[in-house]
Formats: C-alpha cells, sequence, structure tokens
C-alpha cells in the first residue's frame, strides 16, 4: 500500500495543477474587475458563478448509492419548476455574476423536451457555460438536438463496465449498453469534454478501477472516480464500502506512472493525472477525505425552487413562490449567498451530516 504521504502528494499535485487549469488563458474567461455585470461573494470570499439546475427529481435508475429502490414521493407537476421559471431565474443571476450553468436530475432526460430549456438559457446574455449530467440511458436519440440547443459539455454517470454488475448497481437492465451508446452519440454529437464519473465503493466496483483507468489511454474521455457520499437513504452502505481516492490512485500506479495534469474546462472540484501518451484523463473527487469547500464556487436550485447555498446543507431558500407572486429575486438570492455554509459536515456519516437528505437525487448531486 503507497504511504498516506504520497497520496497526499498525490492528491495535492493533482489539485495543483487543476488550480493551474482554472487560471488558463484558453479557458472560459471568469468575471473580474474588468468584466460586466456583478459578482457574487459569499461570507468567507468566495466568488460563485455557477449554478446546478435540477429539472426533475425523476430518474429511470435506482442506484444504489444515490435513491431507495422504491423511489421516493415524486413532487407533483405544479410543484416543479417549468422551464420558463428556471430561465427567469437565471435572467435574476446572470447580472449578478452567474456565467455557468448545469442541468441534472434526478435524471435530466426524462423531462420532456429538454432542448427547449437548454435553448432558452443559452440566450440570457451572460450565460456562457452550459453542461449536462446524465446517466447516458436516453442520451442516444437525444445528443444532437442538445448539442445544437447549447449543451456544451457532458457528464455520464458510470460504476461499472462488466454488464451483470452495472445493472446490479443502477437496479435496472440493459444500463452498461445504453449507457455505451449514449457516450457513442456524444463524441459523435461533438461534445468535448466528455468526462465518466465512477463512484468508488469497496467490494463492489473496487477491482475496476484499472479497466476504467485504461479507458482513458485511447479516448478522449476524463474518468473521475468520486467517493461514496453518505445520505440518510446509503448510509449502510456508506459506512461498509467507503474507499477514497487516494487507495485509488494507488492500485492505478501500480498499473503504470501517473502525472499530474491540467484537467479539462470546467467548474469542478476534481484533481486530474494522466498516463504517459494517454488521450484523456483520470480525476479523482474527494468530498469525504479531502474536502474542497474552501473553493466553493456554487449554489444548487432543486427541481421545486428551493435555492441551496451547500448540496448536504439544510439550508434554502425558496425561489418558486416568490417568483409565482412576482417578487424581486434579488434580495433572496443576496441573503442565501450571504448564509451560505463554510462546509459541508459529510465526515459524519450521518443523515444530520449530510444537510437531511434522503438521496442524491433530490438535489441533482
Amino acid at each position: 500500500m503507497t504511504p498516506r504521504s504520497t497520496e497526499e502528494e498525490r492528491l495535492q499535485a493533482g489539485g495543483a495543477a487543476r488550480a493551474r487549469a482554472d487560471r488558463t488563458p484558453g479557458g472560459i474567461p471568469e468575471p473580474d474587475s474588468t468584466t460586466p455585470g456583478g459578482t457574487m461573494v459569499d461570507g468567507f470570499g468566495r466568488t460563485v458563478r455557477y449554478l446546478r439546475i435540477s429539472v426533475t427529481d425523476k430518474c429511470n435508475l435506482r442506484c444504489v448509492y444515490c435513491m431507495p429502490e422504491e423511489g421516493l414521493e415524486w413532487l407533483r407537476r405544479d410543484e416543479i419548476l417549468s422551464y420558463e421559471e428556471i430561465t427567469r431565474i437565471v435572467e435574476v443571476m446572470a447580472p449578478m455574476g452567474l456565467t455557468r450553468v448545469r442541468l441534472t436530475g434526478g435524471e435530466p432526460l426524462v423531462r420532456k423536451d429538454l432542448p427547449d430549456l437548454v435553448g432558452q438559457l443559452s440566450r440570457v446574455p451572460g450565460i456562457r457555460d452550459i453542461s449536462l449530467s446524465t446517466n447516458a440511458v436516453l442520451l442516444a436519440p437525444l445528443a444532437q438536438e442538445l448539442r445544437a440547443a447549447g449543451v456544451n459539455r457532458i457528464n455520464v454517470s458510470l460504476d461499472s463496465l462488466r454488464p451483470e454488475r452495472a445493472d446490479r448497481i443502477a437496479r435496472r437492465p440493459d444500463v452498461l449498453n445504453r449507457v455505451m451508446e449514449g457516450l457513442a452519440a456524444a463524441e459523435s454529437a461533438g461534445f468535448d469534454p466528455i468526462k465518466i464519473n465512477v463512484v468508488l465503493m469497496r467490494g463492489e466496483n473496487d477491482d475496476e478501477v484499472a479497466d476504467f483507468a485504461a479507458l482513458t489511454r485511447e479516448r478522449p474521455w476524463h474518468v473521475r472516480f468520486i467517493e461514496v457520499m453518505p445520505t440518510e437513504a446509503n448510509l449502510g452502505l456508506s459506512a461498509a464500502q467507503t474507499m477514497t481516492c487516494g487507495e485509488a490512485l494507488d492500485l492505478i500506479g501500480r498499473v503504470d506512472a501517473l502525472e499530474p495534469v491540467e484537467g479539462p474546462e470546467g467548474n469542478g472540484p476534481a484533481a486530474y493525472y494522466r498516463f504517459p501518451g494517454a488521450a484523456g484523463t483520470i480525476g479523482v473527487i474527494t468530498p469525504m477525505s479531502h474536502n474542497f469547500c474552501g473553493a466553493c464556487n456554487r449554489m444548487r436550485l432543486t427541481a421545486s425552487g428551493q435555492l441551496r447555498p451547500c448540496l448536504f446543507g439544510s439550508i434554502e431558500t425558496p425561489l418558486r413562490d416568490p417568483l409565482r407572486r412576482g417578487e424581486d429575486l434579488v434580495p433572496l438570492i443576496e441573503e442565501t449567498l450571504r448564509i451560505k455554509p463554510e462546509k459541508h459536515l459529510l465526515v459524519q456519516g450521518s443523515a444530520s451530516g449530510s444537510g437531511g437528505l434522503i438521496a442524491l437525487s433530490q438535489t441533482g448531486g
């Protein structure tokens, strides 16, 4: 086993490369003193430019770490923000400093006519980047239309490269084939970068870490390993199957040397590495072993219109009803930003530590 200090050094080196990438001139420019529009800064001096938007609480899968097998009590249609309401909230936040949005769920592609929302958001002045998180099961027939509507980048969830295991984790049939079809369609549509998110689970998919990493040798994909995040519905799993990204890097390092690199364009906290000469990269996201709250640049909008300054906090501000009453949303957004917590409490490994979330699907992960 690689000594802990080596794991720390690898993560720090990857993080330094990530920080350099954030300053890369070729990337999407960030607002500064010369950029028109406002700047949203929270009580800890962090600048918020990024909003994750959950367009639905529903999902076509029941992944073991994300949602109970029986599902949840779904929101009524009238409780969910319309596309026009989502767009209006983004129109309010863009002059305040918002530049990037990501569409999530549940599974966003189960909501009808999602490209229509993408088109609306792409026309909001100041929004320079629209991305999508999906399990890709429904992606193949929609990839071209989403790209044409304005989605720049895509993240795909995939937790096993073995068909039976993928079905068992997702608790639905024929998952792997459909996800691979979605990835092929995403490549054909010109999405770049394409990121594949793998939730690490000891005793479940830890023997596939090297196989996932090997995908990056020939394909320009960015495989990111993510530590299990505890919620009320997965506490047993998260306690028994927790595996750190440092352990994953150790397993990959036994196959070949890794070098820290500047990762692909994006808003996230991953640190990146590459096999020498590889087409893609290997990323790690460490909410449990090395939290990245100090650099948090985001807030989340739930499908029911709650603005959450922290995914795993208990604070949320209702925007839906004030919006429907025609009230000014700016003071509500400013107050939510002001009370954004310093960090999450996931390390408690409890329902309260995750801010009372039952499942990750409730806020889009």
